[in-house]
C-alpha cells in the first residue's frame, strides 16, 4: 500500500475542493451557518443590552417572582438547543450525504494508489 506524502495529500484536497460537490457543500453550509449566527448574535446582544440598559423592562413581573429578564435569559438556552437541533437535522439531510460522497471518492482514489 502506498503511503501518501503531505504534498500528495494537499494536491488531492485541492483537486477535491474544486469539484462541484465540494462547492455545493460549502455553499449549503454557509447558507445555513452565516444567517443563523448573525440572528443569534443579534438576539444575544439585544439581551445583554436590555439587561444593562433596560432594568425596568427586564424586571417586569410575569408570574410571581419570575420576571421578563429571567424568561429572556432562559430563552437564550432554549435558542441554543433549538439551533443545535435544527443544524443537526439540516446537516443530516443536506450536508452529510454530499460529505459522504466526497469522502468515499477520496478513499477510493487512495485505495487505487
Amino acid at each position: 500500500m502506498h503511503e501518501s506524502t503531505p504534498s500528495e495529500n494537499r494536491e488531492v484536497f485541492i483537486e477535491a475542493e474544486k469539484t462541484e460537490r465540494f462547492v455545493t457543500l460549502k455553499r449549503r453550509h454557509r447558507s445555513f451557518v452565516l444567517p443563523v449566527a448573525v440572528l443569534f448574535l443579534a438576539w444575544y446582544f439585544a439581551y445583554v443590552l436590555l439587561a444593562d440598559y433596560a432594568h425596568e423592562f427586564m424586571s417586569t413581573p410575569v408570574i410571581g417572582n419570575i420576571n421578563l429578564g429571567l424568561l429572556l435569559g432562559l430563552g437564550q438556552f432554549v435558542t441554543t438547543f433549538a439551533i443545535t437541533t435544527w443544524y443537526v437535522s439540516y446537516a443530516n439531510r443536506k450536508l452529510d450525504p454530499i460529505a459522504d460522497e466526497i469522502r468515499n471518492d477520496l478513499e477510493a482514489k487512495e485505495a487505487a494508489r
